[in-house]
């Protein structure tokens, strides 16, 4: 947690001091390619996708992850590059696994790649209809996404 001293270090130097806007649209756009990439997801993540898809966590493993390094990513199609878990809906796409997905998932687009630079966030915002509407979070609640890591217990 920030020290008052040290948040005001940190907003000082952050161009999304004034906070940001985003409202997820249901788009799905965030977990289509073109692009390859990653959907880490952690230990504890994939014991409650097991449990939620009604299999055994080797079963998840063999099924929908691969395995980079010491860590773990769901699959994508191998055509579209879309996550795996992405299905279309009555309103378009939506999550088959949205109860349980990953942190990363839950985080976007407060994600230090996108908040790097203005830059980066316009960028991401091509992509994303939902970045710039919506709902305003500020440069605390932007922060406290940021960092994260256990959504399943409450302990960010």
């Amino acid at each position: 947690m920030f020290t008052p001293l040290r948040l005001e270090a940190q907003k000082q130097n952050t161009w999304y001091v004034g906070g940001l806007h985003f409202e997820c649209v249901g788009c799905g756009n965030c977990c289509a390619g073109p692009e390859e990439g990653y959907i880490w997801i952690c230990g504890k993540e994939i014991q409650m996708l097991a449990e939620y898809l009604h299999l055994t966590v080797d079963q998840v493993r063999q099924k929908y992850l691969r395995r980079y390094g010491m860590r773990n990513s769901i699959r994508e199609e191998r055509r579209t590059k879309d996550c795996m878990f992405l299905v279309p809906t009555a309103e378009g796409r939506g999550c088959a696994i949205y109860p349980v997905r990953p942190n990363q998932c839950r985080t976007w687009p407060f994600w230090a790649a996108n908040l790097k630079h203005p830059d980066n966030w316009n960028q991401a915002a091509v992509k994303c209809p939902g970045i710039n509407r919506g709902r305003y979070y500020s440069f605390e609640e932007i922060e406290a996404i940021l960092k994260q890591k256990q959504w399943w217990d409450g302990d960010a």
